[in-house]
């Protein structure tokens, strides 16, 4: 399959699966959605760095071959995997309007999978983060409301917007925010700066970041994917922003580390 091919069947498939997750009575429309944006990301399952877990690399889809080779590794066909990455997300930006009107489906995983599509959308003019903002000021559900503010974050992280990183750490210094609101927040503003994480968010995660709320927290796909088998998306985000000097849970030789 040329590389052409690839972008027409990124092209195609998108499309079709949110027309599935448009259909209320389709019985699968959430597991479409959640397919949705798949191949308009890297399958880096793990990372949770703050120089890796929002990012989204360069547009390669008019890059030459010997300049196409990126993170997103290779496909199958031996094409740049940011090839079709590239298409994904074109054909996701093309679809924006339909996706929007799925952030106010009555189904929270529908919202919730909408706007982990939207948040790999072009977003020069900010239309899908004000999106974003009126979804999170309407949205009941505190996990589903954490979701809104990760893909703003995400947004920024591609489109750069001084006053919405100023938005997002407004957000963690809220005390009127649901505990996971602030807690996406803060792990977005981590990794949309360079500066050191200052105490106040230091302490906004130690006093919020419970077992129980990580655990909740697993239905954003962000958090599953940054996950590990012996912790979870918040937990291993927290460690790898935070503690980058502890190390993984894997990696410890001590049978009587606290992580095994």
């Amino acid at each position: 399959m040329c590389a052409d091919d690839m972008r027409a069947a990124a092209a195609l498939a998108v499309p079709f699966l949110i027309r599935i997750a448009a259909d209320t009575r389709h019985p699968h429309r959430a597991g479409a959605l959640a397919e949705v944006s798949s191949p308009a990301r890297a399958r880096h399952f793990g990372v949770a760095s703050r120089d890796g877990l929002l990012l989204h690399r360069g547009d390669t889809q008019h890059s030459g071959l010997s300049h196409g080779y990126d993170d997103y590794g290779v496909e199958v066909t031996g094409y740049p995997a940011g090839w079709s990455v590239s298409a994904a997300r074109a054909a996701i930006t093309a679809e924006t309007a339909l996706l929007q009107t799925l952030l106010h489906d009555p189904d929270p995983a529908i919202r919730i999978n909408a706007t982990y599509a939207l948040g790999t959308a072009t977003d020069h003019e900010h239309a899908v983060r004000a999106a974003f903002r009126t979804r999170l000021a309407a949205e009941p559900d505190p996990i589903v409301r954490a979701a809104p503010v990760l893909a703003t974050a995400e947004a920024t992280r591609t489109h750069p917007h001084p006053p919405t990183i100023a938005w997002i750490r407004e957000r963690w210094e809220d005390r009127t925010q649901a505990p996971e609101v602030r807690l996406a927040a803060a792990i977005g503003w981590l990794c949309l700066t360079d500066d050191p994480a200052p105490d106040d968010l230091r302490a906004t995660i130690d006093d919020l970041a419970t077992e129980e709320r990580a655990h909740a927290m697993e239905a954003l796909p962000w958090m599953a994917i940054a996950g590990g088998s012996r912790e979870t998306g918040l937990r291993r985000c927290v460690r790898k922003m935070l503690h980058p000097e502890q190390p993984d849970p894997a990696d410890c030789d001590d049978p009587w580390c606290p992580h095994h």
